[in-house]
């Protein structure tokens, strides 16, 4: 098969992380990165899988450099994260892990949580770590992390300290089975401040998640969907998606996650990567690329969403993620509401103004508003509304108006970036960042980039191993 070379880029060696030069090779209609390290020698990791093809996937932005650096440009990109000021995007988001303890053992896992668990950081340290990231990111959302955030007792003050600092949209990253077991718990963290719940949800049977995470975990993952929504908290489903385990099962998350509206908000589908805790993978078997992603979806709901429902992101690089928004009505249609340029994430000029649209965007999308009704945000069953139906056409502005707020539901995808995939020119564009322990912004996949033989780039190193 005749390849065409795309463009040049780097990345790393995948075994002994090392910045190396790549290329990106068309191979009809899918995408290989190219690499090679003179001690590990040659690697070839697919990126993209069929249509929409790579070159289509694109949104150009103005690169927008970090006015406050906890980082100095010495080494080059991925190794002088704090954010330097080489990096091309200020954070939307950033990712506090208040954890490491975990009450699963899951077979994936980017923090590789709970295996040899340290001491939880204390109060006075986090509000340390959380006056340094909004001294560098201003208000942007928050993400309280682990580990499993919910182990610990303090988790509301923790959201306190977060408010008082200054984080106006805060997001608990959790398996659920605390908010499950303890509704006093659920509203008490929604008392304190937060925001929305990210839900790790796999699938709608316990075999995805015996297979994923060890244990049956449906009834309680539906159960703290309730409970977070008699709270007053929107909930996202967070799958992680593993080609044969639950790739075949997109189109029953999308149905009940729309049962389960207005609670749940949205879905946000991540195909699995291969750092942290993973099972040995094999060549590129298991990727999962986000183009399959859009088919499948449409496959497996029958055309309730399409392809064309999706747009590039405007925050980081376009091959990253991608988003849908939609309304979701009472009696059960769906309709794609496409780029509605004033309400999405931001123009082709994406510059700061851009980001705080961003941010604004997201917490407006995944909270639960406060016209919600208790009842609405309760049902967890498929089959108790009516199966929707995709609905086209011009929009009825007063409907829409009245029900942007409470009716809104979107779905979005990230692919993050392991050694193997890594792509300097997606990561410099990065918006995501952790808040390390010595107080630097990383990007994520900065952050949780692991090695073949498990040896970590900043994860529990502070930076000061690197390569």
């Amino acid at each position: 098969m005749e390849e065409v070379n795309l463009n040049i880029t780097e990345s790393v060696c995948p075994v002994c992380l090392r910045r190396i030069d790549a290329t990106r090779v068309l191979e009809g209609d899918e995408v290989f990165q190219l690499k090679g390290c003179g001690e590990h020698g040659s690697f070839k990791t697919l990126i993209w899988r069929g249509e929409p093809s790579m070159a289509q996937w694109r949104r150009p932005k103005a690169p927008v450099h970090p006015e406050v650096c906890y980082g100095a440009v010495d080494r080059g990109c991925p190794f002088d994260c704090g954010l330097c000021a080489d990096h091309r995007q200020l954070p939307c988001s950033v990712l506090l892990e208040v954890t490491q303890r975990c009450n699963l053992q899951c077979a994936v896992c980017f923090a590789d949580a709970g295996c040899s668990p340290t001491e939880d950081p204390s109060l006075e340290h986090i509000a340390w770590q959380l006056e340094r990231a909004l001294a560098a990111a201003g208000s942007c959302n928050l993400q309280l992390s682990g580990g499993e955030p919910t182990l610990r007792d303090d988790l509301p003050e923790i959201i306190e300290i977060a408010r008082r600092v200054g984080f106006s949209f805060i997001q608990v990253n959790t398996n659920g089975i605390r908010l499950a077991a303890d509704k006093n718990y659920t509203s008490r963290l929604r008392a304190a401040g937060l925001s929305s719940v990210f839900l790790q949800f796999d699938g709608v049977d316990d075999g995805v998640y015996r297979t994923l995470r060890g244990d049956a975990l449906l009834d309680r993952k539906l159960q703290a969907i309730r409970n977070a929504g008699d709270a007053g908290l929107g909930v996202v489903l967070v799958p992680t998606l593993v080609r044969g385990v639950n790739t075949g099962s997109i189109g029953a998350i999308v149905r009940q996650a729309l049962q389960l509206a207005p609670a749940v908000r949205g879905i946000h589908f991540q195909p699995v990567s291969y750092f942290g805790r993973f099972p040995d993978h094999h060549g590129d078997e298991g990727r999962f690329t986000l183009p399959e992603l859009m088919r499948c979806m449409e496959l497996q709901t029958e055309g309730l969403l399409t392809v064309a429902d999706f747009s590039p992101p405007g925050g980081e690089h376009a091959h990253c993620s991608l988003h849908a928004t939609y309304i979701n009505s009472a009696d059960g249609g769906l309709r794609p509401l496409g780029a509605v340029e004033s309400d999405s994430c931001c123009s082709t000029d994406c510059d700061g103004g851009g980001i705080g649209r961003t941010v604004k965007t997201m917490s407006r999308r995944w909270s639960l508003p406060e016209g919600a009704k208790p009842e609405q945000a309760t049902a967890c069953c498929c089959g108790s509304k009516p199966e929707p139906v995709r609905v086209e056409g011009p929009i009825d502005l007063d409907l829409f108006l009245k029900g942007i707020a409470a009716r809104s539901f979107t779905i979005s995808a990230m692919a993050f970036q392991d050694a193997d995939n890594l792509d300097m020119e997606r990561l410099r564009g990065c918006c995501i960042s952790v808040i390390s322990a010595d107080g630097r912004l990383i990007p994520f996949c900065a952050y949780n980039l692991t090695g073949r033989d498990g040896k970590s780039l900043y994860r529990n190193r502070n930076g000061s191993e690197g390569v």
